[in-house]
């Protein structure tokens, strides 16, 4: 076994040319596998591996070892391309691991706010205080548009398009999308723009939307705390977040209606399965209303 993974894990960085991050990571769970099959069956030749020493190891690592079932996947992944591998050499005359059904991920619904708290954070904003124009803008469109952290702290002024109520934003993969603009966002980021981003401007300003008060772009850190800060000031309790309004967002667009389809190209999803988790938050809130007020609920 571990000269096949030896083999193995050099094939991953010659030919594949995969990251040593990954190498290690397959490495790991090889080897970990190699231990136990060694201690608890003394088998060390991959050809002697069967079905059962395979489904063994991964309830071993529940169990006892309390891995999680994400955790559980990346320790099969690993073994299933080393016993493919291993089979297409024709090291072994049947790959056993092909046989192995991957552990189910618990699914962990979204947390969301719900529309009356929204409004509660973003009309708490007094315009009056230092920063409080940005600070609603970012908040405004966060709610509104649905961003990431990252998609809002490279939002720039020439992508931004008031007239349009479009903004165009470079998500994951360095996919660009244009999402529109809400009209109360529209008009936070007017008073923004022309009322306190002229005055954070210094020599060593980008294009950036979103400045700190030493006109420098802001980090998504900042905005975390921004986010943070703002929802304390509002007497909001709940744990608040950047990305918790985009998942309010998805939430709300489907609650009211909105095709699961226009979700996902709003949110930047190249998979509708990641979409589709925002369907089990509405369940639990149609399920969650019926229990309320439905008289034998």
């Amino acid at each position: 076994m571990e000269r096949e993974i030896d083999r193995f894990v050099r094939y991953l960085a010659v030919e594949k040319g995969l990251s040593d991050n990954y190498q290690l990571s397959v490495r790991r769970s090889l080897e970990t596998f190699a231990d136990w099959l060694e201690e608890e069956h003394g088998v060390d030749d991959p050809s002697r591996v069967k079905l059962d020493h395979l489904t063994g190891f991964l309830a071993s690592r529940k169990l006892h070892d309390r891995l999680a079932a994400s955790s559980l996947r990346v320790e099969l992944i690993a073994i299933k391309i080393f016993f493919r591998h291993l089979a297409g050499r024709g090291k072994i005359s049947e790959d056993v691991a092909e046989q192995v059904d991957s552990p189910k991920l618990e699914k962990y619904l979204p947390e969301t706010l719900n529309e009356p708290t929204v409004k509660q954070l973003l009309e708490s904003v007094d315009d009056s205080r230092p920063l409080a124009r940005r600070d609603r803008a970012i908040l405004e469109l966060l709610y509104a548009s649905g961003l990431r952290v990252s998609e809002l702290t490279g939002a720039r002024l020439e992508n931004l398009f008031l007239e349009e109520s479009a903004i165009r934003v470079t998500g994951k993969g360095n996919k660009t999308r244009i999402v529109p603009v809400g009209g109360a966002a529209q008009k936070a980021l007017e008073a923004y723009l022309n009322g306190e981003r002229p005055q954070l401007v210094s020599r060593h300003t980008g294009s950036e939307i979103f400045l700190s008060k030493w006109g420098k772009k802001l980090s998504t850190t900042r905005i975390w705390q921004i986010v943070k800060e703002r929802a304390k000031l509002a007497g909001i309790e709940s744990n608040v977040y950047p990305h918790l309004l985009r998942h309010s967002f998805a939430t709300h667009l489907l609650g009211n209606g909105a095709d699961l389809r226009v979700i996902q190209e709003l949110l930047g999803h190249a998979d509708i399965s990641t979409t589709q988790i925002y369907t089990h938050v509405d369940q639990k809130h149609l399920r969650d209303v019926h229990r309320k007020f439905h008289p034998r609920g």
